[in-house]
């Protein structure tokens, strides 16, 4: 699984400033308020208001935060945080050191995707695309993704009414010349949950399976059926 990195992104990764779509120099600030177009910071924090309409956000080494209904047109940042508020709108999130949180409500219309992150998505929270981490954790309470979830060593948990349409995909890690197996990521399809399409594993993982959850056929791995709330183990 490799990163993916926006062409903006990648523009700012070799810039030694950057200029926002107003013409505003952003680099250098520690937080910079979102313009009406789009916005861009190096060394910077990016903040959009509650109920704002914006364009396209990037950062190298800063958080986005997307407030309370606000609509944006993306979120991108290499080491930093990407939180949105509640009800909010966005096309795609993505970081590569950072974790990302949809508030309650919030909808992402294309994919949301971290490296080194966790992922967390809240009652009702809605992805269009795929969720995708490689290192980090992904929790769901109550949220629907429509492509699939994807890692290699995070641990998923899906909480209250998750349910997924595309499936659970846990890749195998590519090793370098030494590699040490341990038991793999923990998967725990909670009550209520559900999860349509296959859920295939390429390595190792501890898949808990709730008696009242529904899921689709499973490849590399043994369901290990639990009652009440969490799996005892």
């Amino acid at each position: 699984m490799r990163p993916y990195l926006p062409i903006a992104l990648l523009a700012l990764l070799g810039a030694a400033g950057c200029v926002n779509a107003a013409g505003d120099s952003a680099a250098g600030n520690t937080d910079v308020e979102a313009s009406d177009g789009d916005t861009h910071s190096v060394n910077g924090s990016i903040h959009v208001p509650d109920g704002a309409k914006r364009g396209e956000l990037t950062t190298v080494n800063g958080t986005i935060r997307v407030g309370d209904d606000a609509t944006v047109s993306g979120a991108h940042t290499v080491n930093g945080d990407i939180r949105v508020g509640a009800h909010a709108t966005t096309d795609s999130l993505h970081t590569v050191n950072g974790s990302i949180t949809l508030g309650a409500g919030a909808r992402v219309n294309a994919a949301l995707t971290t490296v080194n992150g966790s992922l967390a998505l809240h009652d009702d929270a809605q992805v269009a695309g795929v969720v995708k981490s490689v290192n980090g954790n992904i929790a769901l309470t109550a949220a629907h993704v429509a492509g699939g979830l994807e890692t290699v060593n995070g641990n998923i948990t899906l909480r209250g009414t998750s349910h997924i349409d595309g499936g659970i995909l846990v890749r195998k890690p590519e090793y370098g010349l030494f590699h040490w197996e341990t038991s793999g990521p923990r998967i725990v399809i909670g009550p209520g949950a559900s999860v349509a399409g296959s859920l295939r594993f390429e390595r190792p993982v501890r898949l808990y399976v709730s008696d009242r959850a529904t899921i689709g056929p499973v490849t590399g791995a043994t369901p290990i059926r639990f009652s009440g709330d969490e799996p005892s183990s």
